[in-house]
């Protein structure tokens, strides 16, 4: 199951609204599919990630922490392999 929140270009006015604090986020092709989820510093992965280009959207959800973070993760990733 996908985040809830809509897509967004990654791009540096997206990366500059991103709250400086930890979360998990999802890295998305042009069709909207998921090809990455991950969990860290938003800001901070994100830029890497603009930087790399490794994808045009990303959509995310603010943690309270980074074990709050790494929990999300974790549930996330699981729903995905749930229904694949």
């Amino acid at each position: 199951m996908p985040l809830s929140k809509r897509w967004e270009p990654l791009e540096r006015a997206t990366v500059g609204k991103l709250p400086d604090r930890y979360g998990v986020y999802e890295l998305g092709d042009d069709e909207g599919e998921v090809i990455a989820v991950e969990a860290g510093p938003l800001r901070d992965e994100l830029k890497e990630a603009l930087a790399y280009r490794d994808a045009p959207k990303v959509r995310w959800q603010v943690a309270n922490n980074r074990e709050h973070a790494e929990k999300l993760l974790e549930e996330h990733r699981e729903r995905l392999a749930g229904n694949g």
